[in-house]
């Protein structure tokens, strides 16, 4: 489809204005030197020649007056502004950020978590294998990663890249963190994190099966500020609530950093219990994505341009033919 940026008013009234100028304005006549004879007639009568008016005006080929109008209509479109308009472009925008912080402390390698075949297994692997799915059904969000034990790391920086984070969660190990858990300094780290993003949705999903071990930042604090930036934050406890030391599950932590947050707390003791928490976290979070639509461009005021110096060059050039041609007959 063609569209033009100038009002079609325009074209309308430059296209004739040529043969306004024509009919309505007065022939160029120049003023020059003559010699008066009195036997003027009489001089042109021997020479066979008939006399004709002082002034005259010199009449214009077809050629001219069609390569003038072919020039000045394409010098005018051109000048209106015309584009190709193609078919509509749909751009899909994250609109939330969802970041997972996910515990590989030393605690995470106990194989006492039932698998959905029924058999123990890795803690982490568990986790791996249900928030994996999780990350891959976000199509939509832009998803980051912390994993934290005795220290916490940015695993992979917010992305549209599903399958890179699944990635890197899946070649994420037990103790490459250390082997405490910094429950504090990971909503401290996400706290940074997100301070990077313009978007104003964000949500933090956090996995751990023990207690704060040494966070130079207590959770709850770390909760609060989380809650004045706009960031809500889910709890999610895998672990033993019937352990000991390290190894216990601190619930009450969770459920206070998920209220602190506007957010919520679950338990899941076996695979199938966590990947029913994420499946409701799905349904409580759906996608967020901001639509926009555009049609590309592509202007084509050079071609009529390229076709007007082209007809007036073969014009030219088809004069200067017929003018050698009649003087060589």
């Amino acid at each position: 489809m063609i569209e033009f940026n100038a009002p079609i008013l325009l074209l309308l009234l430059l296209l004739p204005l040529p043969f306004a100028v024509y009919f309505l304005v007065p022939a160029h006549r120049e003023r020059v030197s003559a010699l008066r004879l009195p036997f003027f007639r009489r001089l042109a009568a021997a020479v066979g020649k008939e006399p004709k008016p002082g002034s005259v005006v010199f009449s214009r080929s077809v050629v001219q007056v069609v390569a003038a109008g072919l020039v000045w209509t394409f010098a005018v479109c051109a000048l209106a502004g015309p584009e190709k308009v193609g078919d509509p472009v749909v751009l899909e925008k994250a609109a939330r950020d969802v970041m997972l912080a996910i515990d590989i402390s030393g605690s995470m390698d106990q194989r006492d978590f039932v698998a959905t075949n029924g058999e123990k297994t890795q803690r982490l692997a568990a986790v791996q294998r249900v928030v994996g799915n999780f990350v891959a059904e976000r199509d939509g969000d832009r998803i980051a990663l912390i994993v934290f034990g005795a220290k916490a790391f940015v695993q992979a920086p917010f992305t549209e890249d599903l399958e890179s984070v699944r990635a890197l969660l899946d070649q994420t190990e037990v103790g490459m963190a250390g082997p405490h858990t910094v429950l504090g300094d990971s909503i401290g780290l996400a706290i940074k994190t997100f301070q990077g993003s313009e978007i104003a949705d964000k949500l933090l999903i956090v996995l751990s099966d023990g207690a704060d071990t040494g966070s130079r930042m207590t959770p709850i604090n770390a909760a609060a500020i989380a809650a004045k930036d706009g960031i809500d934050i889910i709890t999610i406890g895998v672990g033993d609530p019937a352990g000991s030391g390290e190894q216990k599950l601190d619930e009450a932590s969770l459920k206070d950093i998920a209220e602190q947050a506007n957010g919520s707390y679950y338990f899941a003791g076996d695979e199938a219990a966590l990947s029913d928490i994420y499946t409701r976290i799905d349904a409580q979070e759906p996608r967020a994505v901001e639509t926009s639509t555009y049609r590309p461009r592509e202007s084509l005021g050079y071609v009529l341009l390229a076709l007007a110096a082209s007809t007036g060059f073969f014009a030219l050039l088809l004069l200067h033919v017929l003018k050698e041609r009649r003087r060589l007959a």
